[in-house]
């Protein structure tokens, strides 16, 4: 028997000895090297509504049209910049409407930062169908008598005061058009999330940081349904407004929503 162990031995060492010799490490680990959670980089996102434009002052429906920036829009994009000057962006996104990346760009160079501003189609403007360009009133007076209300200023006073939601609002508006093309809240609110969490995903995989993002009010409104309480969700956004949201650890939370606090610390150069 102790012949039989002797030889079993010195068997399994000329074996193993030869490749030990030679470096012979265990096989390396399958456990995925990816990137935890909680190994990326918090991220706040400054998400501001464009400055006025020619038909925001005509009053006119504007989604996937575009019209530029007014004197007053280029000088609340500028005031806005200025306001932002001490926030260092790490990116920078738009929609790709003109009014968008206009405005984005006239903040940027204000705050005295060269970025460049990538554009995302998904954060365009609500899509309006036979609408588009239509008067306000026109568009919206369909809407208003089919929620029980006589015109556009009563349906936002309802909104205002919670007896309506704008997500009924959108739908109504998009059930109503002859066309139905019009975009109904799921759909905007689809997109502009699908944007919003591909943004912050890369920014945070990146090390994390500020960032500028220029859309449009009644598509952040849209974003942001079911992240922050309706009550803020009542009133339409200002030009140059600004709604900050914060991702970390794969959540998002919402502050100040529609704050034009930057547009006015910055009207003093």
């Amino acid at each position: 028997m102790k012949n039989t162990l002797q030889k079993t031995l010195l068997v399994f060492l000329a074996l193993t000895l030869p490749l030990l010799s030679l470096g012979v490490q265990a096989a390396p680990s399958t456990a995925p090297s990816a990137q935890t959670v909680s190994d990326k980089g918090e991220v706040t996102i400054y998400v501001t509504r464009h400055g006025k434009t020619l038909f925001n002052a005509a009053h006119r429906t504007q989604g996937w049209s575009d019209t530029p920036l007014t004197a007053a829009g280029v000088e609340a994009a500028e005031q806005l910049g200025r306001g932002l000057k001490t926030v260092p962006f790490a990116a920078a996104y738009s929609s790709d409407s003109g009014r968008a990346r206009e405005t984005a760009k006239l903040a940027l160079t204000a705050a005295g930062q060269t970025l460049p501003v990538t554009e995302d189609k998904r954060l365009r403007e609500t899509f309006f169908g036979s609408y588009e360009g239509e008067l306000d009133d026109v568009m919206w007076q369909p809407v208003a008598k089919k929620l029980g209300f006589s015109d556009l200023h009563a349906l936002t006073q309802a909104l205002s005061k919670g007896q309506i939601t704008m997500k009924q609002m959108m739908n109504t508006l998009a059930e109503l058009d002859p066309a139905h093309t019009t975009e109904n809240a799921a759909q905007v609110h689809e997109r502009m999330q699908a944007a919003l969490h591909d943004i912050a995903e890369k920014v945070s995989a990146d090390g994390g940081g500020n960032v500028l993002i220029v859309s449009h009010g009644m598509a952040i409104m849209a974003m942001l349904e079911g992240m922050t309480p309706e009550a803020n969700l009542r009133a339409p956004l200002q030009n140059a407004s600004v709604t900050v949201i914060t991702y970390k650890n794969g959540k998002f939370s919402i502050g100040e929503v529609g704050d034009m606090q930057f547009v006015e610390k910055g009207k003093n150069p």
